[in-house]
């Protein structure tokens, strides 16, 4: 049983880590979203054959901040927890979201557009990634 805990402590672990060296806007900028990782869990299931991690986040924008370009490893399905959240996927028209509305980003896709439209309130959501086990990075800047 220590083994099992021990293991889920280095998963969140490295899921932290994985995240936090992906973009370093994580690391505290004020301009920037807020990113909680709330749990990493290695699955039995494969993603594209490969070995999979799935990782669980609560991101929270304040008024008018945004994201930075970006990209994922594998797919994500993301909930709207409180206020409004624009979103930009590829080339796809960006769509405004609001409490409670549900969206899925598919696996590598370009998530260009990743804002709090508010000028007044605050947006979080909570994101739930699957990607390969061996991904080094759950979010990798996109380079222009």
């Amino acid at each position: 049983m220590k083994r099992i805990a021990l293991i889920g402590i280095v998963g969140v672990a490295i899921g932290t880590a994985r995240l936090t060296l992906a973009d370093p806007e994580v690391k505290g900028s004020s301009n920037s979203e807020k990113v909680k990782v709330l749990a990493s869990y290695d699955m039995k299931e494969k993603l594209d054959g490969k070995d999979a991690t799935v990782t669980m986040v609560e991101v929270t924008f304040g008024p008018g901040q945004a994201g930075t370009p970006h990209r994922h490893p594998g797919p994500a399905f993301v909930y709207i927890v409180e206020g409004t959240y624009e979103l930009g996927i590829d080339d796809r028209p960006t769509n405004l979201f609001k409490a409670g509305q549900t969206f899925h980003e598919p696996s590598g896709c370009l998530h260009r557009v990743s804002r709090n439209p508010s000028s007044t309130e605050t947006t979080k959501l909570i994101a739930v990634l699957l990607h390969p086990r061996s991904a080094k990075e759950i979010l990798t800047p996109a380079v222009h």
